[in-house]
């Protein structure tokens, strides 16, 4: 009922206030009656400590590359490189959003380029829909490749015992190949929208080159400077963090010289409130697990690592996450998946990031996209939400879990 209560609240956020308010006092509340000791408590909190630090970190490095105007930048160089055409527009966003989720985590795509998507197509004169809800499953399912691209990741990544780059190189051909069939699927259900022309009247080559912002190469270069460093932490056995720490303080320490930037606005840049949140849940979860549900799940969940028990394992996964959050389900499955290796646990990862594209609850991030996509007034249909993910989610699912399986031959795990 606790755990039921908190994501509701994180889902509906009464009177605007913060997921933490109510997960908070839900965690000393299961510690309390006994639900969990505190000593399990305390482990759950020392297990994602290091991941909410992490996560803190590129929070701050995607908010800092937005106030030097990376992503306004980006929306330029979609715009010119569409020429006014929805169709190539389509294509450059999931380029432009895949990279971007991979690199600089979903959250920068919902929050900092889905507005970016609504001013490129006011810009062009094109129907904003297709690109609209592009920024919605992109956060999800382009989430794969990198351990630092999503919080599920993260705790995937600690669980799986795999370095950087080789969980890179394993969720590599999955990423490329859910990304390829979430954009086959697009073409097709939105070809009525896609096929309608941008007007004469934005499509003057004046209107695409006025007022073109800056390209900030400051940013990118600490990006990639930043990807960089995790590679080599990760080969010299330094924890990852410490790479994104470095560049989250590169940029917000020159925001702050250039009075750009408040250390107000930095700590807020790290959302405290989601932080514990997620480390207040962790704990009503593992409540939970304690008390029954890693028993029950124990006795469905497929067993080995071959091509059949990864598709059950991600398959379960997927269901999970859209009646439970994918937060929640990952925290719950990952446990029992651990044992099997690194292939169980990516198994797991496929089925909480691809499958939350099926329902609004099924991630947090495509809440958070649903509430700001209304601020611009754009209807989000749920019947059409639904009838999208029930093509996409199989469609992108199975022949990842199918790559997956065929990385796992080839580069080992």
């Amino acid at each position: 009922m606790l755990l039921v209560a908190v994501l509701a609240c994180a889902v509906v956020r009464p009177f605007g206030l913060p997921e933490a308010v109510v997960a908070v006092p839900a965690a000393g509340l299961v510690v309390v009656t006994g639900a969990i000791s505190p000593e399990h408590a305390w482990q759950e909190a020392e297990r994602l400590g290091p991941v909410v630090g992490f996560l803190a970190a590129v929070l701050v490095l995607a908010h800092f590359c937005d106030v030097e105007g990376l992503f306004r930048a980006c929306g330029a160089w979609m715009a010119r490189r569409a020429e006014n055409r929805p169709g190539r527009l389509l294509t450059s966003f999931f380029v432009l959003a895949s990279a971007i989720t991979a690199v600089l985590s979903l959250d920068a795509t919902v929050v900092l380029l889905t507005p970016v998507v609504f001013a490129t197509a006011a810009r062009s004169g094109i129907r904003p829909k297709p690109h609209a809800y592009a920024c919605a499953h992109l956060s999800n399912t382009a989430s794969l490749l990198l351990p630092v691209s999503n919080l599920t990741n993260l705790l995937a990544f600690s669980a799986s015992g795999l370095s950087f780059t080789r969980f890179a190189a394993l969720m590599a051909l999955p990423w490329l190949v859910a990304i390829g069939a979430e954009y086959l699927v697009f073409r097709r259900f939105f070809a009525a929208d896609l096929a309608v022309p941008a007007p004469d009247a934005v499509s003057r080559p004046e209107t695409a080159t006025e007022d073109e912002p800056a390209f900030p190469l400051f940013a990118l270069v600490t990006v990639g400077c930043t990807l960089a460093g995790f590679v080599v932490c990760s080969a010299v056995g330094i924890d990852p963090a410490w790479a994104a720490l470095a560049g989250a303080l590169v940029l917000a320490g020159r925001a702050l010289v250039r009075r750009r930037a408040t250390p107000v606005a930095v700590l807020r840049a790290t959302a405290p409130g989601f932080l514990a949140f997620v480390l207040a849940l962790g704990v009503v979860v593992r409540a939970v697990v304690d008390n029954g549900l890693a028993d029950a799940l124990g006795r469905v969940l497929p067993d080995g690592t071959g091509l059949v028990a990864l598709l059950g394992i991600a398959a379960l996964a997927a269901v999970l996450a859209n009646l439970i959050n994918n937060l929640p389900a990952v925290l719950v499955l990952l446990p029992l998946t651990a044992t099997a290796g690194p292939g169980a646990v990516l198994a797991v990862l496929l089925g909480v990031n691809i499958g939350p594209n099926l329902t609004y609850a099924g991630s947090l991030a495509t809440l958070l996209w649903r509430r700001i996509v209304q601020r611009y007034e754009h209807e989000v249909g749920i019947g059409e939400f639904t009838r999208l993910g029930l093509i996409s989610v199989p469609a992108a699912l199975i022949p990842a879990v199918v790559a997956l399986w065929g990385s796992l031959l080839v580069v080992g795990g």
